[in-house]
């Protein structure tokens, strides 16, 4: 029997099939399910907008001990589940229309949202699907290579992957079962960085620190860079410069060593 906080999920999605594919896994996978795993409610929150303390109070809920973080460190958790989610898939017709009320204030950040979010609604989820198929899948290969081994060593599974994922063992986050990608792909490393924030994943203070400064700063500034210059790229251009900018503030933010 599914609890109320999935029942919520499939309702808001559109059905068990539509949450499927909206999260990248199987149908059958999500139908069994009799509440949100951990380890998939923040991509749950992304894509259906229902917020994780319904999703999993048990977790996040205000009387359950679960963790509590603070308004910046929210938002930051936020922004990487955004990215992961629109790196992992193209978004369908509802997730456009999500992100088209998507509001920016004058901070550059704010613009950057503002300017995904009449991309967003100027395109439609065919265009954006095709679009996502060039970048990043293609035939034979994509225009980009989304993956933190490619950057740092020119080639795919090579040495900075089993780096990854030796500190990921060290913290206790193990590969989900049916994850086709490698752990550097941008949207999963992006999703365990909304995970460390967040405190989905019982991780040492300082985690996300540290796994910024090893596995996503060296590369992915440069990955979004590419993305935002990308010859097939039109909606995601946006999604380059939002990310690129994020990339630019969590480094600051960090005060990274030179």
């Amino acid at each position: 029997m599914r609890d109320a906080g999935l029942e919520e999920a499939i309702r808001a999605a559109g059905g068990v099939g539509a949450l499927a594919q909206k999260i990248g896994i199987s149908q059958p996978s999500v139908s069994n399910w009799s509440r949100v795993p951990a380890d998939r409610v923040v991509s749950v929150e992304a894509v259906t907008g229902v917020a994780r303390a319904i999703l999993r109070p048990d977790l996040y809920g205000e009387q359950s001990g679960g963790p509590v973080i603070d308004e910046v460190d929210a938002a930051r958790a936020s922004e990487y589940a955004l990215l992961a989610v629109l790196l992992a898939r193209a978004p369908d017709e509802a997730l456009l229309k999500r992100l088209a009320t998507l509001r920016g204030d004058a901070t550059p950040i704010g613009l950057a949202h503002a300017a995904l979010a009449d991309a967003a609604a100027a395109t439609s989820a065919e265009r954006v699907e095709r679009e996502f198929f060039n970048l990043f899948i293609g035939i034979g290969r994509g225009e980009l290579l989304p993956y933190g081994s490619y950057y740092l060593s020119g080639f795919l599974y090579e040495r900075p992957l089993a780096r990854l994922r030796e500190d990921l063992m060290k913290l206790g986050v193990e590969r989900a079962a049916d994850q086709a990608e490698p752990e550097d792909h941008a949207a999963i490393l992006c999703e365990i960085m909304s995970g460390l924030i967040s405190g989905k994943f019982a991780a040492p203070v300082g985690a996300d620190l540290a796994l910024f400064e090893k596995h996503v700063a060296p590369w992915m500034g440069r990955f979004f860079t590419d993305l935002e210059s990308a010859n097939e790229a039109d909606f995601y251009r946006r999604i380059g410069a939002l990310g690129r900018l994020f990339i630019t503030i969590e480094t600051e933010a960090f005060v990274l060593p030179s």
